[in-house]
């Protein structure tokens, strides 16, 4: 159990018998009044989302997750397979299960997939990735680091922004959970 004033987004709490991400949380406290903690969550069972008002002196049970090393197979409709690094066992995670992080998963990616009682409930993500960009806009002579920056389509379909001097054919380390460009990859 935790105070309600220590939920952050991306923690899994169970909520009425039920397990819910929050997505997002924000601390208020409106003039002489007790402060509370306005959350959106979203039913890791359902899908569902929804907003709950937690007082401050709340407790708030926090679900206890265990972490598997697994590496993303393929992709089979709106379906995708991972298998267990260490026993081979195989899983299939809906689309909305993984959610943003689909858009920075290549096949043979390893991942840690969360799991609530045996089952799987989503993943990680990884601190960063290295992608290729196959698609940008030439750079222009003379750009620099400091100019704006340009969008550029990786290898996986997403597209993010990059400082001009990326060319097609560079690899970049893209931060998966911001979905930014950090460094280009030599």
């Amino acid at each position: 159990m935790i105070q309600a004033t220590q939920l952050r987004p991306g923690m899994i709490i169970v909520h009425g018998n039920d397990l819910y991400r929050v997505t997002a949380v924000h601390h208020l406290t409106p003039g002489n009044k007790r402060g509370f903690m306005q959350t959106k969550m979203k039913s890791l069972r359902t899908g569902v989302g929804t907003e709950y008002k937690f007082r401050s002196e709340d407790r708030v049970d926090q679900a206890i997750l265990q972490t598997r090393q697994m590496q993303y197979l393929y992709a089979e409709g709106d379906m995708h397979t991972f298998m267990d690094t260490e026993n081979y066992e195989q899983m299939t995670l809906s689309a909305d299960d993984i959610g943003d992080l689909l858009s920075f998963l290549l096949p043979n990616h390893v991942v840690e997939v969360e799991l609530y009682d045996g089952k799987p409930v989503g993943i990680s993500p990884p601190p960063t990735v290295d992608l290729e960009v196959i698609d940008t806009e030439p750079s222009m002579k003379g750009a620099t680091a400091s100019a704006s920056y340009k969008p550029a389509k990786l290898e996986t379909g997403v597209t993010i922004q990059v400082p001009p001097f990326v060319q097609v054919g560079d690899r970049v380390r893209v931060d998966p959970a911001e979905g930014s460009y950090l460094e280009r990859v030599k």
